[in-house]
Protein backbone atom coordinates (compact mmCIF):
# COMPACT_ATOMS: atom_id res chain seq x y z
CA UNK A 1 0.00 0.00 0.00
CA UNK A 2 1.00 3.64 -0.50
CA UNK A 3 1.93 5.17 2.85
CA UNK A 4 1.14 8.65 4.10
CA UNK A 5 4.62 9.82 3.06
CA UNK A 6 3.97 8.87 -0.56
CA UNK A 7 6.28 5.84 -0.40
CA UNK A 8 5.32 2.21 -0.85
CA UNK A 9 4.90 0.02 2.21
CA UNK A 10 4.63 -3.77 2.49
CA UNK A 11 5.45 -4.32 -1.18
CA UNK A 12 5.42 -7.80 -2.68
CA UNK A 13 8.76 -9.37 -3.63
CA UNK A 14 8.30 -9.42 -7.42
CA UNK A 15 11.92 -8.52 -8.14
CA UNK A 16 13.87 -11.01 -6.05
CA UNK A 17 17.02 -12.16 -7.84
CA UNK A 18 17.04 -9.16 -10.18
CA UNK A 19 19.80 -6.55 -10.40
CA UNK A 20 18.79 -2.97 -11.07
CA UNK A 21 20.51 0.27 -12.06
CA UNK A 22 18.89 3.65 -11.30
CA UNK A 23 20.51 6.83 -12.61
CA UNK A 24 19.90 10.08 -10.78
CA UNK A 25 18.98 8.04 -7.74
CA UNK A 26 19.87 10.35 -4.86
CA UNK A 27 16.64 12.36 -4.71
CA UNK A 28 13.06 12.67 -5.91
CA UNK A 29 11.66 10.01 -8.21
CA UNK A 30 15.06 8.33 -8.43
CA UNK A 31 15.42 7.89 -4.68
CA UNK A 32 11.81 6.75 -4.38
CA UNK A 33 12.43 4.15 -7.07
CA UNK A 34 15.58 2.91 -5.33
CA UNK A 35 13.49 2.41 -2.20
CA UNK A 36 10.70 0.66 -4.10
CA UNK A 37 12.93 -1.71 -6.08
CA UNK A 38 14.82 -2.65 -2.91
CA UNK A 39 11.55 -3.27 -1.07
CA UNK A 40 10.50 -5.65 -3.86
CA UNK A 41 13.69 -7.68 -3.48
CA UNK A 42 15.97 -6.29 -6.19
CA UNK A 43 19.67 -5.68 -5.73
CA UNK A 44 19.98 -1.98 -6.59
CA UNK A 45 22.92 0.12 -7.76
CA UNK A 46 22.19 3.82 -8.14
CA UNK A 47 24.20 6.73 -9.47
CA UNK A 48 24.40 10.48 -9.02
CA UNK A 49 26.65 13.12 -7.50
CA UNK A 50 25.27 13.86 -4.02
CA UNK A 51 27.38 11.69 -1.71
CA UNK A 52 25.63 12.71 1.52
CA UNK A 53 22.17 11.93 0.16
CA UNK A 54 23.50 8.68 -1.31
CA UNK A 55 24.97 7.59 2.03
CA UNK A 56 21.63 8.12 3.75
CA UNK A 57 19.76 6.19 1.07
CA UNK A 58 22.25 3.31 1.19
CA UNK A 59 21.84 3.09 4.96
CA UNK A 60 18.05 3.09 4.66
CA UNK A 61 17.71 0.58 1.81
CA UNK A 62 20.88 -1.52 1.47
CA UNK A 63 21.35 -0.24 -2.09
CA UNK A 64 24.84 0.55 -3.41
CA UNK A 65 25.91 3.96 -4.72
CA UNK A 66 28.39 4.68 -7.52
CA UNK A 67 29.27 8.30 -8.22
CA UNK A 68 28.78 8.69 -11.97
CA UNK A 69 27.79 11.32 -14.52
CA UNK A 70 25.45 9.97 -17.20
CA UNK A 71 26.96 12.34 -19.80
CA UNK A 72 30.48 10.92 -19.31
CA UNK A 73 30.58 8.44 -22.20
CA UNK A 74 34.01 7.12 -21.24
CA UNK A 75 32.86 6.19 -17.72
CA UNK A 76 30.03 3.91 -18.81
CA UNK A 77 32.25 0.93 -19.62
CA UNK A 78 33.65 0.99 -16.09
CA UNK A 79 30.21 1.23 -14.49
CA UNK A 80 28.89 -1.74 -16.47
CA UNK A 81 32.04 -3.74 -15.74
CA UNK A 82 31.53 -3.02 -12.04
CA UNK A 83 27.92 -4.21 -12.08
CA UNK A 84 28.56 -7.32 -14.16
CA UNK A 85 31.72 -8.12 -12.23
CA UNK A 86 30.00 -7.95 -8.84
CA UNK A 87 26.57 -9.31 -9.72
CA UNK A 88 27.00 -11.24 -12.98
CA UNK A 89 23.95 -9.70 -14.61
CA UNK A 90 21.74 -6.65 -15.14
CA UNK A 91 17.96 -7.02 -15.27
CA UNK A 92 16.54 -3.52 -14.78
CA UNK A 93 17.70 -0.05 -15.77
CA UNK A 94 15.80 3.13 -14.92
CA UNK A 95 17.14 6.10 -16.90
CA UNK A 96 16.01 8.81 -14.51
CA UNK A 97 18.78 11.40 -14.34
CA UNK A 98 17.57 14.76 -15.62
CA UNK A 99 17.97 18.51 -15.30
CA UNK A 100 16.35 21.84 -16.16
CA UNK A 101 19.44 23.89 -15.30
CA UNK A 102 20.11 26.64 -17.85
CA UNK A 103 16.78 26.22 -19.64
CA UNK A 104 14.56 29.03 -20.91
CA UNK A 105 12.32 30.07 -23.76
CA UNK A 106 13.37 29.68 -27.40
CA UNK A 107 14.41 33.34 -27.46
CA UNK A 108 16.22 33.39 -24.13
CA UNK A 109 18.09 30.08 -23.84
CA UNK A 110 21.84 30.16 -24.36
CA UNK A 111 23.79 27.45 -26.12
CA UNK A 112 25.43 26.41 -22.84
CA UNK A 113 22.04 25.89 -21.22
CA UNK A 114 20.72 24.04 -24.27
CA UNK A 115 23.74 21.74 -24.37
CA UNK A 116 23.51 21.05 -20.64
CA UNK A 117 19.85 20.02 -20.68
CA UNK A 118 20.11 18.02 -23.91
CA UNK A 119 23.35 16.45 -22.69
CA UNK A 120 21.81 15.07 -19.51
CA UNK A 121 18.20 14.49 -20.59
CA UNK A 122 18.81 13.04 -24.05
CA UNK A 123 22.45 12.02 -24.55
CA UNK A 124 22.64 10.72 -20.98
CA UNK A 125 19.50 8.66 -21.54
CA UNK A 126 20.84 7.32 -24.85
CA UNK A 127 24.04 6.20 -23.11
CA UNK A 128 22.01 4.58 -20.31
CA UNK A 129 19.82 2.65 -22.72
CA UNK A 130 22.74 1.68 -24.94
CA UNK A 131 24.95 0.33 -22.17
CA UNK A 132 22.09 -1.28 -20.28
CA UNK A 133 21.02 -3.19 -23.38
CA UNK A 134 24.58 -4.32 -24.07
CA UNK A 135 24.89 -5.55 -20.47
CA UNK A 136 21.51 -7.29 -20.48
CA UNK A 137 22.45 -9.05 -23.72
CA UNK A 138 25.19 -10.80 -21.70
CA UNK A 139 22.86 -12.21 -19.04
CA UNK A 140 23.54 -15.91 -18.38
CA UNK A 141 20.16 -17.09 -19.68
CA UNK A 142 20.31 -14.84 -22.73
CA UNK A 143 19.34 -11.26 -23.59
CA UNK A 144 16.54 -10.39 -21.18
CA UNK A 145 15.66 -7.35 -19.08
CA UNK A 146 13.64 -4.17 -18.71
CA UNK A 147 14.77 -0.63 -19.48
CA UNK A 148 12.55 2.23 -18.31
CA UNK A 149 13.08 5.87 -19.31
CA UNK A 150 11.70 8.74 -17.27
CA UNK A 151 10.12 11.15 -19.74
CA UNK A 152 7.42 13.67 -18.78
CA UNK A 153 3.93 14.82 -19.67
CA UNK A 154 5.78 17.78 -21.21
CA UNK A 155 6.74 15.49 -24.06
CA UNK A 156 3.18 16.11 -25.26
CA UNK A 157 2.41 19.39 -23.49
CA UNK A 158 5.48 21.51 -24.14
CA UNK A 159 6.43 24.41 -21.87
CA UNK A 160 7.16 27.72 -23.56
CA UNK A 161 9.62 28.70 -20.84
CA UNK A 162 11.48 25.34 -20.75
CA UNK A 163 12.19 24.62 -24.40
CA UNK A 164 15.17 22.27 -23.98
CA UNK A 165 13.47 20.22 -21.29
CA UNK A 166 10.33 19.85 -23.40
CA UNK A 167 12.31 18.88 -26.50
CA UNK A 168 14.44 16.38 -24.58
CA UNK A 169 11.45 14.67 -22.99
CA UNK A 170 9.78 14.30 -26.37
CA UNK A 171 12.95 13.04 -28.03
CA UNK A 172 13.51 10.26 -25.50
CA UNK A 173 10.16 8.76 -26.47
CA UNK A 174 11.45 8.30 -30.04
CA UNK A 175 14.63 6.85 -28.52
CA UNK A 176 12.58 4.37 -26.50
CA UNK A 177 10.61 3.26 -29.55
CA UNK A 178 13.70 2.91 -31.74
CA UNK A 179 15.50 0.91 -29.05
CA UNK A 180 12.46 -1.32 -28.51
CA UNK A 181 12.20 -2.09 -32.23
CA UNK A 182 15.93 -2.81 -32.40
CA UNK A 183 15.66 -5.16 -29.42
CA UNK A 184 12.75 -6.96 -31.04
CA UNK A 185 14.58 -7.24 -34.35
CA UNK A 186 17.43 -8.95 -32.51
CA UNK A 187 14.86 -11.22 -30.84
CA UNK A 188 16.08 -9.98 -27.47
CA UNK A 189 13.65 -10.28 -24.59
CA UNK A 190 14.79 -6.81 -23.47
CA UNK A 191 11.88 -4.41 -23.12
CA UNK A 192 12.17 -0.63 -23.42
CA UNK A 193 9.41 1.67 -22.20
CA UNK A 194 8.85 5.23 -21.04
CA UNK A 195 6.96 6.66 -18.08
CA UNK A 196 5.52 10.16 -18.49
CA UNK A 197 4.72 11.64 -15.07
CA UNK A 198 2.85 14.86 -14.52
CA UNK A 199 3.80 17.12 -11.62
CA UNK A 200 5.18 14.95 -8.82
CA UNK A 201 5.27 16.10 -5.21
CA UNK A 202 8.99 15.66 -4.69
CA UNK A 203 11.00 17.36 -1.97
CA UNK A 204 12.20 19.83 -4.62
CA UNK A 205 8.64 20.82 -5.56
CA UNK A 206 7.63 21.13 -1.92
CA UNK A 207 10.65 23.35 -1.29
CA UNK A 208 9.71 25.56 -4.25
CA UNK A 209 6.16 25.84 -2.93
CA UNK A 210 7.28 26.73 0.58
CA UNK A 211 9.76 29.35 -0.64
CA UNK A 212 7.29 31.06 -2.95
CA UNK A 213 5.66 34.33 -2.00
CA UNK A 214 2.30 32.59 -1.61
CA UNK A 215 2.66 28.86 -0.82
CA UNK A 216 -1.10 28.27 -0.83
CA UNK A 217 -1.54 29.77 -4.29
CA UNK A 218 1.57 28.06 -5.63
CA UNK A 219 0.42 24.66 -4.40
CA UNK A 220 -3.01 25.27 -5.91
CA UNK A 221 -1.38 26.13 -9.26
CA UNK A 222 0.61 22.89 -9.29
CA UNK A 223 -2.38 20.81 -8.21
CA UNK A 224 -4.62 22.57 -10.71
CA UNK A 225 -2.59 21.27 -13.64
CA UNK A 226 -4.40 17.95 -13.24
CA UNK A 227 -8.18 17.56 -13.48
CA UNK A 228 -7.82 15.25 -10.47
CA UNK A 229 -6.76 18.28 -8.45
CA UNK A 230 -3.53 16.97 -6.99
CA UNK A 231 0.07 16.11 -7.73
CA UNK A 232 1.39 12.57 -8.08
CA UNK A 233 3.14 10.95 -5.15
CA UNK A 234 6.70 9.75 -5.70
CA UNK A 235 5.59 6.26 -4.72
CA UNK A 236 3.04 6.17 -7.52
CA UNK A 237 5.71 6.77 -10.17
CA UNK A 238 8.06 4.30 -8.49
CA UNK A 239 5.23 1.76 -8.52
CA UNK A 240 4.82 2.07 -12.28
CA UNK A 241 8.57 1.62 -12.74
CA UNK A 242 8.51 -1.45 -10.50
CA UNK A 243 5.64 -2.98 -12.49
CA UNK A 244 7.42 -2.37 -15.79
CA UNK A 245 10.55 -3.94 -14.27
CA UNK A 246 8.64 -7.03 -13.21
CA UNK A 247 7.75 -10.16 -15.14
CA UNK A 248 4.11 -9.01 -15.12
CA UNK A 249 4.96 -6.60 -17.95
CA UNK A 250 6.84 -9.04 -20.19
CA UNK A 251 4.96 -8.10 -23.38
CA UNK A 252 5.17 -4.33 -22.88
CA UNK A 253 7.82 -2.71 -25.05
CA UNK A 254 8.07 0.50 -27.02
CA UNK A 255 5.22 2.00 -25.02
CA UNK A 256 4.46 5.27 -23.24
CA UNK A 257 2.90 5.04 -19.79
CA UNK A 258 1.37 8.39 -18.95
CA UNK A 259 0.58 9.08 -15.30
CA UNK A 260 -0.45 12.71 -15.06
CA UNK A 261 -3.95 12.65 -13.58
CA UNK A 262 -5.48 13.35 -17.02
CA UNK A 263 -3.41 16.54 -17.46
CA UNK A 264 -2.75 15.72 -21.12
CA UNK A 265 -5.90 13.69 -21.81
CA UNK A 266 -7.95 16.49 -23.31
CA UNK A 267 -9.92 19.62 -22.53
CA UNK A 268 -13.43 20.80 -21.80
CA UNK A 269 -15.58 22.30 -24.52
CA UNK A 270 -16.83 25.86 -24.37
Amino acid sequence: MLGANGHWENAVKRLEGKVALVTGGTSGIGAGTVERLCSEGATVIFTGSNQAAADALCAATGARFVKHNVTDAAAWEGLMADILGQHGRLDIAFANAGTESGDGSIEDIGIEGWNNVIGVNLTGVMLTVQHAMRAMAKNPEGPVGSIIVNSSMNAHRAMGNFVAYSVSKSAVIALVKAAAVHSGNRKYQIRVNAVLPGVVETALIVNLINKSGDPVATRAAYEGLSPMGRMAAVGEVAGMVAWLASDEAQFCSGSEFTMDGASTAGMNGV
